[in-house]
């Protein structure tokens, strides 16, 4: 049989979560609810739970570019998700090899702080990530934590996020969102920013749940597959803020583990998209 079809594909890099709500497979979890088709690269073994992160092992920097090489040359992505890049040796290696993809969208959540409150980056890779990812980043997601660690300076309310947004632009961004989820605030805020300033403001009711473990990367990813799916930027980051609002809301109830718990994924899974086959193959060839 002529093979006609293909599904919108995304790639994931990140790191793994042995607890299932974070990293590689809550990334996985929320590309399959969407009704897309999850590839993935492994960057680093975190050994933790809903309590936190105890340690981190590392992969080789020659074997996540082994990875990230074997998947592209096979199955093109429509869209990829960067999370966990915590050595300056990994963001050599990842920005060196897309950056010979430039058209394929790039959603970073530059992971440097777990929903524990752990330090996951060392200082000396934030530079690196800045100068070498940074550009290559259709859209950056850091949360406030993170945005505190960009700028420098802590971040209590909406108009803090303004001045740390601007900040964080002039290093090199092409679109930032920055999540104001961890204010003291009933009311969620996030900024959606371009080179211009701030283009979108999104605003919805914080759901009081410790049931947060994994929203960033689940976040990041929703972007990714609506992306995949061909939305536009602004419009998917709105749906996949949808979606995340509403899987902290179905799994805020439940219990898993004894610390942070995961949100519910597939509160309303679709069924994988079907779309025309293209031209070249679906083969991702470098430019």
């Amino acid at each position: 049989m002529k093979k006609k079809y293909t599904y919108p594909v995304v790639l994931t890099i990140a790191g793994f979560d042995g607890s299932g709500g974070a990293g590689i497979q809550g990334d996985t979890n929320t590309i399959n609810a969407l009704g897309c088709y999850p590839t993935s690269v492994l960057t680093a073994l975190p050994v933790q739970n809903t309590g936190g992160v105890k340690a981190i092992h590392s992969i080789p920097p020659e074997i996540v570019a082994l990875q990230l090489q074997t998947i592209l040359e096979d199955i093109r992505p429509d869209a990829i998700k960067i999370g966990m890049v915590h050595t300056q040796e990994l963001v050599a290696v990842i920005a060196a090899i897309l950056q010979q993809y430039p058209d394929i969208p790039v959603v970073f959540d530059p992971v440097m702080v777990a929903t524990s409150g752990h330090r996951l980056i060392e200082p000396a890779t934030i530079d690196k990530i800045v100068s070498e990812l940074f550009p290559l980043a259709t859209l950056i997601t850091p949360n406030l934590d993170e945005a505190a660690v960009l700028t420098g300076n802590a971040i209590t309310n909406v108009a803090e996020m303004y001045r740390a947004g601007a900040m964080i632009m002039q290093k090199g961004c092409r679109h930032l969102l920055l999540k104001g989820g961890h204010l003291p605030t009933n009311e969620l805020t996030s900024l959606l920013w371009d080179r211009q300033g701030v283009i979108v403001t999104y605003t919805s009711e914080k759901i009081m749940t410790n049931n947060m473990h994994g929203s960033g990367c689940t976040l990041s990813a929703a972007i990714a597959g609506y992306l995949a799916l061909g939305e536009n930027l602004s419009d998917a980051v709105s749906l996949a803020q949808q979606y995340v609002h509403r899987a902290i809301a179905e799994g805020a109830d439940v219990a898993i583990g004894k610390g942070n718990g995961p949100l519910n994924h597939f509160f309303e899974p679709q069924q994988r998209v079907k779309k025309e086959k293209p031209r070249y193959n679906n083969e991702a060839s470098p430019k």
